[in-house]
């Protein structure tokens, strides 16, 4: 695997495929593998190159020595697309990964070409940061769940209520999360709260990167009303929701989210 040194990191990458460059976000403690299995195969048959990579914070990346920022996340994706791309990229942020993007587009708006934006928000309300301080208190206390326990959380907070009433599905997705439970949150911890901004929509307005802006109908934690919130702010931006798909979407229904990413790419979506 590829190893970028920029602003002061050790930033782990892989590309896959080859032509115009995609890179892509990922969101809270979720390494840049989390696209492989979806994401990357339609993309790179649809032409592109894809770029994954982790966070700082992430392994194999190792743990920062200080507490990092939004800011510092969106240098680090800005050294990584200066080195992967010769010219304006096109890349896809989830959750606080979108953010990240978003950021980026105001302090460097000439490195992304077209921008995909899921599951995003533009302030952060009385729930989520509510469920930020909970999230880190839990961290802090150095408490593990036993991992069905934490297999059952995760299903109610992040799969929509159809996958719920499906059975086969929900048996699929328990094993997978009791299987992943986290038992070490040393690297993550870094990146809990970073979702808890201010309101930047004033900020997102100046953004004149062409956007598409993606909500999951069943997300509990970034509810579509919030996502919407961002489209409404970035002039041109289009906006679309998808039924039937938690807060883990393009997981969910990637069919359906991997095909308005590669028609927007294409420009055969209005923005």
């Amino acid at each position: 695997m590829p190893v970028l040194r920029t602003n002061g990191m050790r930033l782990a990458y892989q590309e896959y495929g080859s032509g115009e460059p995609v890179v892509m976000v990922t969101g809270t403690g979720a390494p840049g593998r989390v696209w492989r299995a979806h994401q990357v195969p339609a993309l790179t048959a649809a032409g592109y190159r894809v770029i994954t990579f982790d966070h700082r914070g992430v392994a194999p990346n190792g743990h920062p020595e200080r507490p990092f920022t939004l800011d510092d996340m969106a240098a680090d994706l800005a050294g990584l697309i200066a080195h992967v791309s010769p010219g304006p990229c096109r890349v896809v942020g989830f959750s606080l990964g979108s953010i990240v993007v978003q950021e980026l587009l105001v302090a460097r708006p000439g490195l992304v070409g077209q921008a995909v934006l899921m599951a995003t928000i533009g302030r952060a309300d009385t729930l989520v940061g509510v469920m930020a301080s909970a999230e880190i208190a839990l961290c802090d206390s150095g408490a593990v769940l036993p991992p069905r326990y934490a297999a059952y959380v995760q299903a109610l907070q992040y799969l929509s209520g159809e996958t719920l009433a499906d059975e086969e599905r929900l048996r699929g997705w328990l094993d997978i999360f009791e299987m992943t439970a986290a038992t070490d949150f040393t690297g993550v911890r870094g990146q809990l709260g970073l979702q808890v901004i201010r309101d930047r929509r004033p900020a997102y307005r100046a953004i004149r990167c062409p956007c598409l802006v993606i909500g999951f109908g069943d997300d509990r934690i970034v509810r579509p009303q919030l996502v919407r919130e961002v489209a409404e702010c970035i002039p041109g931006a289009a906006y679309t929701e998808l039924a039937g798909c938690g807060h883990y979407g393009y997981l969910e229904k990637p069919e359906l989210v991997n095909s308005a990413i590669v028609e927007f790419f294409a420009g055969r979506r209005e923005v």
